[in-house]
Formats: structure tokens, sequence, C-alpha cells
């Protein structure tokens, strides 16, 4: 029987443990998507308490709780209620929790950044947030001392086109801070052209591009303007929210009109709607290529599920799902609607279903270009699928179907700047899976080809794909 989560965890063979130890453990971390907050960089926030830094914000959490009979105000907080109230009621779920990603991600973060060993139950809760508080309140322990602690070296953040990035500008000039704090594009709400949002934020993008946005064609010289704003800053990613993949051809008339349809308050139809982030998402992803960028696509969520708990929270508050809609064909038209210009930029298509890994998996060969190792990616298991399973699964598609050597590897999506174990979990996973591979004589006992892989997969491919 093995020590829990001892210095060999998840690591099941002695190939395994060489490749995790010599290889992965040293290298540095590049998070290329994650929606931390860079004012809280540039600020170098420091946490009044476990409970501030551990649960707000952190829909993981909240739903493991919901699912654990813990009354909202707990959750997400109320009047009346205490960060220590939160915390042990967190600590209250965590044992519930085995066999669950959170488990394993809540004891590595407490270990790796606070050496605190003890399991997390209800007897050990309050000797925890003792112990952690006062390790908070020590000299050095802030946001840019956390970043540090965990090697990271380039963290791309999630902005909206009209963001200032005055935050990513000012972060530049620390001279005692040697990671990278990027913006990455993320126009969503451009997109979405039914929704009521979508006039205020077109008059946001005239305000932040100063230009105006009356015709479409000005619509689109307004986005090229914050493309490029966002390059002179560092960007090297766009990122697109695709719940569902639509395709639909249409003339540059016919979106004009739509666009002008929007905005002059008319009611659109679903045709409207494809048609016109068709022809918009083919003209940033030409935008894209000019710049170099990688362009993310994060398809198949099913967001805020639940309508009354959405209009007393709002988004990202833990109620969304795995979508299950058509892709195969309308991604296809759309990358190669995209490719006809001659400017697909670099892709990465994730999916939030693990049924759509063989169908991208497969698409990505289509798109290849012979031009850049693995120029289209299937990218890492995302979110619902973020745990060993669905890694393991999500890699061994791509192995099947792909090049996993050429894989950019592990991100966070995380808002908590305490996520950074999961790059570790990953890395044992990784190393385990090679591992297994050379006991069973699928592959050659060969630690320069092994570890160079895992190298590769953990750090040096993400550094030269994204150009960093």
């Amino acid at each position: 029987m093995k020590t829990f989560m001892d210095d060999n965890f998840l690591l099941q063979n002695t190939v395994a443990e060489q490749l995790y130890h010599e290889f992965a453990a040293q290298q540095p971390i590049i998070d290329y998507h994650c929606h931390l907050n860079p004012q809280e960089i540039y600020e170098d926030k420091r946490f009044s308490n476990l409970a501030e830094i551990w649960l707000y914000g952190d829909h993981y959490k909240w739903r493991a709780m919901r699912a654990n009979g813990i009354p909202e105000p707990l959750v997400t907080g109320g009047p009346g209620v205490s960060d220590y109230d939160r915390f042990m009621a967190w600590v209250k779920t965590v044992p519930m929790t085995l066999g669950n990603p959170l488990y394993h991600w809540s004891h590595l973060e407490l270990r790796r950044y606070f050496g605190i060993e003890e399991t997390i139950n209800e007897k050990n809760g309050p000797l925890i947030w003792e112990k952690a508080n006062a390790i908070l309140q020590s000299e050095g322990f802030s946001v840019r001392q956390l970043i540090r602690n965990q090697q990271v070296r380039v963290i791309c953040t999630t902005d909206d086109p009209t963001d200032t990035l005055e935050f990513h500008e000012g972060i530049k000039g620390f001279s005692d801070f040697d990671c990278l704090v990027l913006p990455s594009f993320r126009p969503d709400k451009g997109l979405e052209i039914r929704r009521t949002t979508f006039v205020p934020w077109v008059k946001k993008l005239a305000q932040a591009a100063s230009l105006p946005v009356d015709s479409y064609e000005q619509f689109l010289f307004a986005l090229d303007n914050r493309i490029e704003h966002f390059a002179k800053v560092g960007c090297k990613l766009s990122d697109h929210a695709l719940d569902q993949v639509h395709y639909a051809d249409a003339s540059f008339d016919e979106v004009s009109a739509i666009y002008s349809k929007a905005l002059s308050g008319q009611t659109l139809s679903l045709e409207d709607e494809q048609k016109y982030k068709t022809y918009t998402l083919i003209h940033l992803g030409e935008q894209y290529t000019k710049q170099g960028w990688t362009m993310q696509l994060h398809i198949h969520a099913s967001r805020n599920n639940n309508s009354s708990r959405f209009d007393q929270l709002g988004p990202d508050t833990g109620y969304d799902s795995i979508h299950d809609g058509q892709l195969a064909y309308p991604l296809m038209k759309l990358l190669d609607g995209i490719e006809a210009t001659g400017s697909l930029p670099k892709t990465i298509l994730y999916s939030l279903n693990p049924k759509d890994y063989y169908v991208l998996g497969t698409m990505m060969g289509s798109f290849q270009d012979g031009n850049r190792p693995g120029k289209i990616q299937l990218g890492s298991a995302w979110w619902f699928n973020d745990t060993k399973d669905g890694m393991l699964e999500q890699m061994n598609a791509l192995a099947n179907v792909g090049l996993l050597s050429r894989f950019v590897g592990m991100l966070t999506d995380s808002r908590s700047f305490l996520s950074y174990p999961r790059h570790e979990y990953f890395r044992r996973i990784l190393c385990n899976m090679l591992g297994e591979w050379v006991v069973r004589g699928e592959v050659p006992h060969d630690m320069d080809l092994l570890g160079g892989m895992v190298e590769n997969i953990c750090y040096r491919n993400a550094k030269d794909y994204f150009d960093f």
C-alpha cells in the first residue's frame, strides 16, 4: 500500500517515476489560457484568509458544495456568513469528493503553497485555517510571489476587445517579475448579435477604438483596430466560446444588412445570426493569421442552464454542463472557409464533450499544412474533462489519430492563483501513461526519446508554438 500523495503520487512504475522526477518536475509553466485578473497581478494583491484565495469565484468548488447539501449563503456568501463559515463548509465537503480531482487538487494546493500536509476534513479544519492564514500574512505571500513559487513563465489572461489593457502594460515595467502576463483577444460579445448585450457592446467598441461603427464595414475596421492594439501589448492568442458551431454562406452585403437590422433593434432570425457569425469569424481568422496569433475555439459548453440562479448570481457560478450538438459538418465548413482565404491561423480545437475528440482529432489532419509542426491542435482536456480519466482519454485520442509528441500541453482555465498544481497533476498522469506503455512493451525504454517528449509537452512545445 502506497502512502497518500507521496513523492511518487500517481506514478505506478519506475519508468514513470524517472520521467516525472528527471524530466517533468523541473519544467517551468506556460499557462496559455486562464481567467486570472491582471489587475490583481499588477497590484500584487494579498489575501486576508484562506477562504478568500480558495473559495471566492471558484465554481468548481461551489458545484461540489451544492451537491453536498451546503446552503447557498455558505457557497457564494451571504449576510451574516463569515469566511470561516464558508471555509468549514468546504472542509466538510472535501472528504465527499473522493474520486473527483478536487480532492487531489485541494491537497496539492495546501502542500505546494503552504506546506500543510494534514488531510482535509472537519477535524483538521481549524488547524489548517490557522496555519494557512498565518502564512498568508507572512512577508512575500502575494499574488506575484505565488506565481514565482510555481515557476510560471507566461500567463495569458482572457480579455474583451474593449479592455484598456493598462494593467498588462503596467506589469511589463516590473523588473523583478520575470513572468510574461499577456492578454488574449476574446470577442464573444461582438459575435452574439441576437443578444441584448450586442448593441451596448458595439458602442463600447466604438469608444475603445475611437472609431465609428455605424456600418458593418466600420465595425470590422474597429475590431481590426483593437486586434492591432492587443498585438502591440504582446497578445499571441484569440479565444472564442462556440457553444454550438454553425456555418452559413453569406455575402458581405447580406451581413451588412443583418448588422444594420441589429443596430436598429429589429428581430433577427437564427439564420441571420449564423450568417453574421460565419462571415465575421472568417474575417477574424484572416486577421489572426496576419498577426501570427493562435485561434482557440472552445466548443460544446451549455452555459447558465439554471435561469433563476443566473438571474440571482450571474454567469460563471457553476450552472453549466456539456453540450451535445452537431459539430463535424459546420466546423469543417468554418475551417475550410477560413482556409479558402489562404489565412487559416494556428488553431486549437477544444470540446467540452469527449465524444468529439475523434471528430476533432481527425479533422485536424485535414488542415495541417506541413509548414509548422502541430499547426492544428487538439486542445487539452477542458473543464469537466480536467480529470485523471479525462486527461488520459484526450491524450490517447490524440496519440491514436495525431501526434501526441507535438501536443502543447496543459493549461489551468482558472480564476485562482492556487491552481498551478494542476500542471503537476497533468505531468504525473502523462509520465505514468508513458511509463505504462514502456512496461507493456509498446514503446522502447529509451529515456532520451521519452524524456525529450515529456519536456516538450510540458513546456517547449507551447513556448515554440505560441512564439513566446
